[in-house]
């Protein structure tokens, strides 16, 4: 197979504009590949957001009426509300995400506590127009390592709300953002 070289002036602005295109498409698309892509959306049309297993740390939880831990992580909107204390209200496109575990005792350190088995991903988006219905955050939630969207129809996100309701002097979110010196 002969193989031709590619020259290219780095000097010419058209030389520059096309590495440029190429380059942009690649950063915009490469971070879409994920294994987010075969995770089918929430009855109510919310996806898996792509890339979240990059996201970084808000915040972690324990809860003990289901002996589970979650970790709260966010997208780079969230992250800078949290960090700077402007979570009361979220800023519109904060995504929160909590991954889910049961609890399960150290194999080789029985005092401590760690994940066990993952037990779900649960999404807010807060988007105050499009989810006038629902306080101004989208909720999913997608069970089990084979991550299966919860709910038959878009009427489970109510099942959030109403949970939800009860941190409404939050902008209806449980986590508070851990402190970090």
């Amino acid at each position: 197979m002969k193989q031709f070289p590619l020259k290219i002036n780095l000097n010419s602005k058209l030389s520059c504009k096309l590495i440029s295109s190429v380059l942009l498409s690649l950063a915009l698309t490469l971070p879409s590949i994920s294994y987010s892509e075969t995770v089918q959306p929430a009855p109510n049309g919310i996806k898996y957001p792509v890339g979240l297993k990059n996201w970084r740390v808000i915040s972690s939880s324990y809860r003990s009426d289901n002996n589970t831990q979650r970790v709260i992580l966010g997208n780079s909107i969230a992250i800078k509300a949290s960090r700077s204390g402007a979570t009361n209200p979220w800023p519109t496109g904060t995504i929160l995400a909590k991954l889910v575990w049961k609890n399960t005792e150290h194999p080789i350190w029985k005092t401590a506590v760690v994940p066990g088995d993952f037990l779900q991903s649960e999404i807010m988006i807060k988007d105050p127009v499009k989810y006038k219905s629902t306080k101004g955050w989208g909720y999913a939630r997608w069970k089990g390592d084979k991550q299966v969207p919860y709910g038959q129809s878009t009427s489970f996100a109510q099942e959030c709300v109403s949970c939800h309701t009860k941190a409404k002097d939050n902008d209806y979110v449980f986590t508070a953002p851990s402190r970090i010196p």
